[in-house]
């Protein structure tokens, strides 16, 4: 086989110009292709971050009909302190999930004593709401960023409300909401701090302590509208979405069967109330559209590296067949296996994918770390100054580089058989 590589490096070595340009279109072919799955990549894996670490989490929980009606925060739909305790009991038993952080959602109206605008207000527990949305205090442009998130009697409020009404930190402000029973009911609220704006949900929410939502609508009961959940690697999300899903019933929208020995309760269970829902934040987010368009148009570019490489190691091939018919003939003529031409050929082609992928790999990877040490900044939406880190998986770069090895040799087998079958008697007549 080492001399069957020589005698295709020697071949190939003697067409220096043709050999180059095929090889420039492999490494061009290659470079495009890892910059972009590294960047958009790297890209995707940013926006994800930012929606689940700083608004949704990466799982929720809510009351079956909830999320249908979200525009509106019903809160008829609320979960009940029994499908609560369920929830946490089951969230307990799973060694995947982190932390979680029960909410209290609502809408209502923000007054500054002299005018008044509506606001989505998200009741949290501090220290459990930090935990499960870490880049949360991270994202306060004035006010403190470091110790409880809110305080009891306090509010943090977003960038564009507070620019709209024209109210700042340590401003006295009024929340007034209607409960479930439909009567109003007023709070005065300090704001600790303002957040930045951000792309997607979330850009226009309002934060005060989960104890205070429910004095503000009277609720007499430990209900939440949700439970944010975050895991402790992003990639257990399938196992651990269809794990709550069953574990709560959620999957056929019934409410699960009791366990023996066990009062029924929890989520629905024995109540006749509807089930729990499990949604991930995929199923949450309008950015998931663009997550998988962004794997579409990754998916596109390989078909297109694809299509580069089998087009120029063909074209290659087809010459270097057409041009060398009478060397064909001369060493099929003393005796040379067909097979041992065919694996000639397309030890050419093997070389021209290896050669080209390996070069490409190293620019690309060499291109890579340069945008790392440049680290170009951009915006997204309404979010400013992101920082580019792109980044590629071993894994990645691995397929890749089979794919374009593949596809060389494979362009090479048609000329490579055609060259294996031609009858030594009339190459040698060829002219």
């Amino acid at each position: 086989m080492l001399d069957v590589l020589k005698i295709a490096g020697r071949n190939l070595s003697r067409y220096r110009r043709r050999t180059l340009l095929t090889l420039l279109l492999i490494i061009i072919g290659m470079v495009a292709v890892l910059l972009f799955i590294a960047v958009t990549g790297s890209f995707k894996t940013m926006m994800v971050g930012q929606i689940t670490d700083s608004v949704l989490g990466h799982v929720q929980v809510h009351r079956k009909g909830y999320v249908a009606s979200i525009d509106t925060l019903p809160l008829n739909l609320n979960v009940k302190p029994g499908a609560v305790a369920k929830v946490e009991e089951v969230l307990k038993q799973d060694r995947a999930v982190e932390t979680w952080s029960p909410r209290v959602k609502f809408g209502g109206m923000f007054s500054n004593f002299s005018e008044t605008t509506s606001i989505r207000i998200n009741g949290v527990d501090p220290v459990r709401e930090a935990a499960t949305v870490p880049l949360l205090p991270g994202r306060m442009l004035e006010g403190p960023k470091t110790g409880p998130l809110v305080e009891k009697g306090q509010i943090v409020i977003p960038m564009l409300l507070s620019r709209g009404m024209k109210v700042a930190l340590g401003d006295t402000v009024v929340v007034v909401a209607t409960n479930r029973d439909g009567s109003v009911n007023g709070k005065t609220f300090v704001i600790r701090a303002i957040t930045e704006a951000i792309s997607g949900p979330g850009g226009r929410d309002g934060y005060i302590h989960i104890d205070d939502a429910r004095e503000l609508l009277r609720m007499k009961d430990a209900e939440v509208s949700e439970i944010a959940i975050r895991l402790k690697d992003p990639a257990q999300l399938p196992r651990v979405t269809a794990a709550l899903k069953e574990a709560l019933g959620a999957t056929s929208g019934k409410a699960p069967e009791p366990t023996p020995g066990k009062t029924p309760g929890g989520a629905g269970a024995g109540d006749g109330k509807p089930a729990l829902e499990v949604h991930t934040w995929a199923d949450l987010s309008p950015f998931a559209s663009l997550a998988s368009m962004i794997d579409l148009m990754t998916v596109f570019i390989k078909v297109v590296l694809v299509s580069i490489v089998l087009v120029s190691v063909m074209n290659v091939m087809v010459m270097a067949v057409y041009e060398r018919i009478r060397e064909i003939g001369t060493i099929a003529a003393i005796g040379t296996r067909p097979s041992r031409i065919l694996s000639l050929f397309l030890a050419e082609g093997l070389l021209l994918g290896v050669i080209g992928t390996a070069l490409g790999t190293l620019i690309s990877l060499a291109a890579i770390y340069a945008l790392n040490l440049w680290q170009p900044h951009f915006a997204f939406g309404q979010q400013q100054d992101l920082v580019m880190a792109p980044t590629i998986a071993t894994l990645q770069v691995v397929t890749v580089a089979l794919l374009v090895v593949g596809v060389a040799v494979l362009a090479s087998l048609q000329p490579a058989w055609k060259a294996s079958r031609l009858d030594p008697i009339d190459a040698l007549r060829h002219v």
